[in-house]
């Protein structure tokens, strides 16, 4: 049995170094682009085998396959689909600014289209790619061996242009991500020639020359500030906003024109999103979107009704669809084997430093290929000028071989020479040769001077960089797409502009559902035909419209907002939805309370009242909806204790007449007490003492009254009573309160509900117990009781159910203004 070498290790330094190891792979090997030619492996691989294989601009399309297997086979052993994924996203000229390739074929859409099959596309180098590639068989960049040894692959590429600004780059790795947007190729070469120029030149100075991003799709970008610090730092953010024109047609109505789009936006899913808001009605006045691009250009028509705010709907478009994006800078790439988050000036001097180092290789490769050429020369004419007993010397040697060493030992050329003399063809031998190698021999010398005179001056160097860099200007350079603006415009939303003013009926049932209902839908069905389940009931039915505020109040002292235009308009007779399709609710959270305002500035204050005896009172206007209210509830208030409940919320601004507040306990202790004796505090309060409870008693309910109005009551035994306010005399808060029922030794009455109402009501209230069974009592049909009364039955509770709520009948206060505010 061999010997096995068995090491012992932690689970946390092998995870530690194996996972190092493949961070390292796939930050230098996969995700992050090398600062000097802006490419990831796979992409300077994919450019550098298409043009190993002469698949270049000059020639003919072939097949993306062909390509693709070339790259895998040789050069990068990954995934097919992976390669030609790169290889696509080279060709998109709305994703790069300055393609790489050119395909034939369908290489996918600005739509989110993926390109087709590559057995069907055709591609070959662009003619800038062939700038990427240009002099890199001029050892002009280090090559390393491929996965297999058999050939050898660029580490990187000449890069004749600053790929990685021209371009931009986007990647994933573990721990760093990259995202560089894309810039003008002449404006990137005007900083680059300044810098050459200028070494020390400001971050201020380069941005005079770029001033900013140039993305392939053009657009606006906003925010000179976050350009400058993304250029300083390496991160900064920007808004990039389509651009739009309100064109106003025929019969006076308006279209907004979009021609361009923020970078990297699907258009496709942006013309569902406008189309979408239209049909949730989550925006008033558009008639329709449609895509009218065509071979002239992109083009997203938003077709407006008659009257319609087209300023509004264009800034509620901009702040709620990818007509604006922010764009988050974020550059990281590859420095001397390190991922590195580097500004502006880091990657020019980067760049310039590399270009350098390009033209210094070439400029040595071409020194040395000249002077071997000299060489050759020279001793061409020598031979020339001995021929005969050249000739009378090669004739006399036994073969090639000894022939050269005759001419090397007899006239002391050197074997190079020698070699280049028993090869030379016979017609060559006459005085015109002689003369045209003379002119060679002159040529030589002067390259040869000029070359050494660059190699030896890094002036002359640089003006090589500089001259050859305006060429390639010249050549490629064309204007800029995008249009800088300094200041981020802040999109102000006048909801009435769009958002359409109905009148509609809102529903909040006990169960948690919630809808909006036009008023013919309503109309057209009896209050009952609402689309609830048998055992859930409505909490409120109120005719409002959509410009009106839902708020909800939960008894674990959370509150739900939501504006009426964005609930679900269903029709009356569907349930609607449920609020915990958009909040999530504690297992024992359900709603109490729910209120529509007209408004959000409102000068009242919000009254909540708990189970264990606590009242407070906050400003209205202090219960603003913050920017997450779509999916998360907010603090109402604090609970005192854990098994405290909110049982009450009321809705208050001071009247003429005195107000107070009436708290009863389920024991039937009841406690009158001054508004004013409620401070007004923040969110996150519990608020003070309303009533003094007993250890088994719990406050069942807090209303606000009057001098004059009369309370209703409900006791668990199913007993209705109604009663004067005026016999609970006003007091100060905190005290135990006097019984408003008369107690029994055997089977006593408790509270289950009360409500307050005016002397004048004649309608009807409705008992809900907890099967639920409803049951109508009539105001006309009972008289007023003593404090100490327990007043008459009218629930039968084995069949019916035990009462746990007391209200006036929503049916006769629903068109009752004045009835409903008895809700409030």
């Amino acid at each position: 049995m061999r010997d096995a070498k068995i090491e012992t290790m932690s689970l946390e330094k092998l995870m530690g170094e194996r996972f190092g190891r493949y961070s390292k792979s796939i930050i230098q090997e996969r995700a992050l682009p090398d600062i000097r030619d802006g490419l990831k492996p796979v992409q300077r691989r994919i450019l550098y085998a298409m043009n190993k294989d002469g698949n270049t601009y000059d020639k003919g399309f072939r097949k993306s396959a062909k390509s693709v297997g070339n790259v895998m086979g040789n050069f990068h052993p990954h995934g097919d689909s992976s390669i030609y994924e790169a290889l696509v996203r080279l060709s998109q000229n709305w994703k790069l600014r300055e393609p790489l390739v050119e395909m034939h074929g369908n290489n996918g859409s600005m739509d989110g289209d993926p390109a087709a099959a590559m057995r069907y596309t055709e591609a070959r180098l662009s003619k800038i790619a062939g700038l990427m590639l240009q002099d890199i068989d001029k050892d002009t960049v280090e090559m390393t061996l491929n996965f297999d040894d058999t050939e050898k692959e660029p580490v990187v590429l000449p890069a004749r242009i600053p790929n990685l600004l021209v371009n931009g780059a986007t990647g994933i790795s573990a721990g760093y991500a990259t995202e560089i947007p894309t810039h003008n190729l002449s404006e990137v070469f005007n900083a680059l020639i300044y810098l050459l120029r200028h070494p020390n030149a400001s971050l201020e100075k380069l941005m005079e020359f770029i001033p900013g991003p140039d993305f392939p799709t053009g657009g606006i970008v906003q925010g000179i500030d976050g350009i400058k610090k993304a250029y300083k730092t390496g991160r900064g953010r920007v808004v990039v906003r389509a651009k739009t024109t309100i064109e106003t047609l025929r019969g006076g109505r308006q279209q907004i024109n979009v021609t361009e789009i923020p970078y990297e936006v699907n258009k496709a899913q942006l013309v569902k999103r406008i189309n979408d808001l239209r049909l949730a009605k989550r925006v008033e006045g558009i008639v329709e979107a449609r895509d009218e691009t065509d071979r002239s250009g992109l083009r997203i028509a938003i077709e407006l009704k008659r009257n319609a705010n087209a300023e509004g709907i264009l800034n509620y478009l901009l702040k709620n669809t990818d007509l604006q994006i922010n764009y988050n800078f974020n550059m990281v790439a590859i420095d001397n084997q390190r991922p590195m988050r580097v500004g502006l000036k880091h990657i020019l001097t980067s760049y310039l430093a590399f270009q350098r180092e390009v033209v210094r290789r070439r400029t040595n490769y071409n020194l040395q290929k000249a002077q071997h050429r000299l060489h050759i020369v020279e001793g061409l004419i020598k031979a020339l000028s001995i021929l005969d007993q050249v000739i009378k010397t090669i004739r006399a040697s036994k073969n090639r071989q000894d022939a050269k060493q005759n001419l090397v030992k007899k006239y002391d050329f050197t074997a190079e020479q020698a070699e280049a003399i028993v090869t030379l063809q016979l017609y060559r031998l006459t005085n015109t040769d002689v003369t045209e190698l003379e002119k060679e021999q002159a040529h030589l010398n002067k390259l040869i001077t000029e070359y050494q005179l660059i190699l030896g001056d890094d002036d002359e160097l640089a003006k090589v960089v500089e001259r050859e860099m305006k060429a390639i200007k010249k050549e490629f350079g064309n204007p800029r797409r995008t249009k800088i603006e300094d200041r981020v415009q802040k999109l102000e939303i006048d909801t009435k502009v769009t958002v359409a003013n109905e009148d509609v009926v809102v529903l909040v049932s006990h169960a948690g559902y919630i809808k909006r209902s036009s008023l013919r839908s309503f109309k057209a069905s009896s209050l009952d035909e609402n689309g609830l389940r048998e055992d859930d009931y409505p909490l409120l039915v109120e005719q409002t419209n959509t410009l009106a505020h839902l708020f909800m109040f939960t008894n674990l002292g959370h509150v739900i907002y939501r504006p009426v235009h964005e609930l679900a308009d269903v029709r009356w007779k569907d349930t609607g939805e449920h609020i915990s399709q958009t909040i999530g609710l504690a297992e024992n959270e359900e709603i109490i309370k729910a209120m529509v305002f007209d408004r959000l500035d409102l000068p009242g204050t919000l009254i909540f009242a708990t189970s264990d005896g606590q009242v407070k009172q906050s400003a209205y206007q202090d219960y603003q909806p913050g920017s997450r209210y779509k999916s998360h509830a907010s603090m109402a208030i604090k609970l005192k204790s854990k098994d405290a409940q909110v049982v009450s919320v009321n809705y208050y601004e001071p009247a003429n007449e005195n107000r107070s507040l009436l708290a009863i306990s389920r024991e039937g202790y009841a406690v009158r007490f001054d508004v004013a004796d409620v401070p007004v505090t923040g969110l996150r309060t519990a608020g003070v003492r309303a009533i003094n409870l007993k250890d088994d008693d719990e406050l069942v309910d807090l209303a606000v009254v009057a001098d004059g109005q009369r309370i209703a009551s409900i006791t668990q035994r199913g007993a209705f009573k109604e009663m004067p306010v005026d016999e609970i005399a006003v007091g100060a808060r905190a005290r135990r309160g006097e019984l408003v029922l008369h107690r029994l030794k055997t089977h006593p009455h408790r509270i289950a509900d009360f409500t307050a109402y005016d002397a004048d009501f004649t309608g009807h209230f409705e008992v809900i117990t907890d099967r639920p069974l409803f049951q109508d009592v009539a105001v006309s049909d009972h008289h007023l009781g003593s404090i100490k009364s327990n007043g008459t039955f009218v629930i039968d509770t084995e069949t019916q159910g035990i009462p746990v709520k007391l209200r006036v009948k929503q049916a006769n206060i629903l068109n009752d203004p004045e009835q409903q505010s008895l809700l409030k």
